[in-house]
């Protein structure tokens, strides 16, 4: 299995094996059940749908009550579907935190934070127009010229302006396994993960 769901517990800091001080993120990493198996036979590719906490049976419709009850387990909050090549699972199976070993590298995928309509100073780093002297005071944070006169009269597509700031899908890759705390399905990676707390996001290897 390439990958898996987990929740986002928060960040904190601790010295890893080498004496460095590393800030850390700890994810809670399943336990995730196989909810189903595709084939090449059946769906034209191999994978596996994993499904990760619990939801109360009348918030699902009922294909979906019926496609947990096939896998023989309760309705999931989240699910995702990883490829599989080479590997065998079936309905049913667990998959956890045992996953990973300490050591190697993951990347994980998150929807990161919404800060709602930002301007771009915020949003693209700009500096702003200059310094609040020669009359300039009110317009520190604005973004300037955005283009030229009678040609083109428009504005090209992708100018970076002012908008709707974060809330997507974010991947960050390399990602160390710090610790892997079994019991309690923990797994602790260096660096930031995106998403707010308890947010859901997918592990990958």
């Amino acid at each position: 299995m390439p990958g898996i769901i987990g929740k986002k517990i928060g960040m904190t800091s601790l010295f890893t094996s080498d004496g460095k001080y590393t800030p850390v993120t700890l994810i809670q990493a399943g336990p995730c059940v196989v909810t189903q198996v595709k084939t090449v036979e059946t769906d034209g590719y191999e994978a596996v749908q994993l499904g990760y906490g619990e939801k109360k049976l009348k918030r699902v419709t009922k294909a979906e009550a019926g496609h947990y009850k096939n896998a023989k387990t309760s309705a999931k909050k989240k699910v995702a579907e990883f490829d599989v090549e080479g590997t065998s699972y079936n309905l049913g199976d667990t998959v956890d935190a045992t996953l990973f070993v300490e050591g190697e590298f993951v990347d994980v995928v998150g929807t990161s934070k919404g800060k709602g309509f930002q301007g771009v100073v915020k949003r693209h780093n700009f500096a702003g127009v200059g310094g609040q002297t020669h009359g300039q005071h009110n317009r520190a944070r604005h973004p300037g010229s955005i283009g030229a006169c009678s040609w083109p009269s428009r504005v090209f597509k992708g100018m970076r302006m002012a908008g709707r700031m974060g809330g997507n899908r974010v991947k960050i890759q390399n990602l160390t396994v710090v610790r892997v705390i079994a019991d309690k399905n923990l797994l602790v990676v260096s660096g930031s993960v995106p998403g707010a707390k308890n947010s859901y996001v997918l592990i990958e290897k």
